[in-house]
């Protein structure tokens, strides 16, 4: 029996999204699933770049046809590859790929067959369930980061949907802001959390240890070398690995690391022989590359290729609201670790706390409480237990917004509409389009007092 002049109608009939693209990654046809999936009619998608979906599991260089085009043409085939998509409505879809090379009856590559399959409902249900577990287990924090503060919670959901997929994830932030720990939260949340988690901090070996760290090396490769060694990149194979501090890797490695980002393999250090890994890279950084590009000090092919998901971490400033919940949270653990009975921390000592500057962020919070630890025989920690230069008044007398202007014009908008509704903060909330919790919450991180603030100014003269 014939079924050659049934195949469109099998193809038509998938649950899956079929596309069919040129080795210049034209689209030439796509089925009712695809058009469901993307949001695109068929005449929308057929003769555009592939380009249009975004899709964060693409490798696509755009200097020619073929492997020039996109990584795929020269790996043949794509298995289950978990990515996302963005459709007409610039709404996120979570797909899973899986594509192969189309050859000619000579072997020349005509072109690519992908399938998509949408896995968004399954995700939002596992982020949903993920959110429950934060919101009924907030002392044991998400991935040991703890925070209910808005910003948090909209990281939190940044590191569920990225960690869904391999994409090169940068995380910023300033030092002491917790950047190890949202990178252990984007392996845990992923696929490969049963697998190797491997950190390496690039800024604390020499250019010749570092490339031996990374990459490994074989016995007599340099004086010293007097057995093989397996590098990090090896030790990480099927897991991720962490790259901290990135921006002061050698421009030498810098180059020997785009080459493993490109091949999936590495090379040992006096040995040619290639070795695939994968993995997947999450670095770090409080440095500004895009500066550090400017300045020939990080290679500018390197930072698009890393640079893919970057990911913010806060300032502790930013979050004062989570001050006392980080705060309580350390004291748990040094009353386990040093056996002293210390109940928790006095309101006025609190108080000092959270209108410090914490220019070392949360690695400046833990010292302190570390240090109360040292003075504070028992009960609870008062201001007198405190480092000096958290204790001292000088610092618990500036506002929590005077050195952040739009910390202030938030504030000022704020209070213009408890002004006009009376204080009725209920009102204020519809006005500014928000919850009644959340403008709770605002009154409280930006210390308005209602009587003293909302109270009209008087006309000079």
């Amino acid at each position: 029996m014939d079924l050659s002049r049934h195949w469109k109608t099998v193809v038509d009939t998938l649950q899956d999204g079929l596309m069919v693209v040129d080795p210049g990654g034209k689209i030439l046809a796509v089925n009712p699933a695809a058009e469901h999936i993307t949001g695109y009619a068929a005449e929308e998608l057929v003769g555009r770049s592939c380009r249009i979906l975004n899709c964060t599991g693409c490798k696509i260089k755009g200097a020619g046809p073929g492997a020039e085009w996109c990584s795929l043409y020269s790996e043949g085939v794509v298995r289950n590859k978990k990515c996302m998509i963005i459709d007409k409505d610039g709404r996120t879809v979570h797909v899973i790929k899986s594509a192969t090379v189309l050859h000619d009856e000579k072997g020349r590559v005509i072109g690519a067959v992908e399938t998509l399959t949408d896995v968004t409902e399954s995700i939002r249900q596992q982020q949903e369930i993920n959110t429950l577990r934060r919101t009924f287990q907030l002392d044991d924090g998400y991935h040991g980061i703890i925070g209910r503060s808005e910003i948090m919670q909209n990281l939190f959901e940044l590191i569920e949907n990225v960690a869904q997929t391999d994409t090169p994830v940068m995380i910023l932030g300033p030092s002491g802001s917790g950047k190890e720990l949202v990178a252990r939260a984007v392996h845990m949340a992923g696929a490969r959390r049963d697998k190797p988690y491997i950190k390496v901090n690039c800024a604390a070996l020499n250019e010749n240890l570092l490339e031996s760290e990374l990459f490994g090396h074989v016995k007599g490769a340099y004086t010293g070398a007097d057995r093989n060694r397996t590098g990090r990149f090896e030790a990480a194979h099927g897991g991720t690995i962490f790259l901290d501090e990135i921006g002061d890797m050698p421009l030498s490695i810098q180059v020997k690391l785009l080459r493993v980002l490109e091949e999936k393999t590495i090379e040992r250090v006096g040995d040619h022989k290639p070795i695939p890994v994968d993995v997947r890279i999450i670095t770090a950084t409080n440095k500004n590359l895009e500066t550090r590009v400017k300045q020939g000090g990080f290679r500018e092919d390197l930072y698009f290729r890393i640079n893919v998901f970057p990911l913010q971490c806060p300032s502790l400033v930013e979050r004062r609201e989570d001050i006392p919940l980080i705060a309580q949270s350390f004291i748990g653990r040094n009353s386990v670790k040093n056996g002293k009975k210390i109940s928790g921390i006095t309101p006025e000592a609190m108080d000092r706390l959270i209108h410090h500057d914490w220019p070392g962020n949360i690695r400046e919070l833990r010292n302190a409480i570390e240090y109360a630890f040292v003075l504070c025989p028992g009960g609870a920690i008062d201001v007198n237990h405190l480092p000096p230069k958290i204790a001292s008044p000088q610092t618990s007398d500036r506002p929590v917004c005077s050195l952040n202007p739009s910390c202030m014009q938030k504030r000022e908008k704020l209070i213009e509409a408890l002004r006009q509704t009376g204080g009725n903060q209920s009102e204020a909330a519809r006005i500014l389009g928000v919850s009644r919790i959340t403008i709770w919450k605002q009154i409280k991180k930006y210390e308005i007092d209602l009587d003293r603030d909302l109270a009209p100014s008087c006309p000079i003269g």
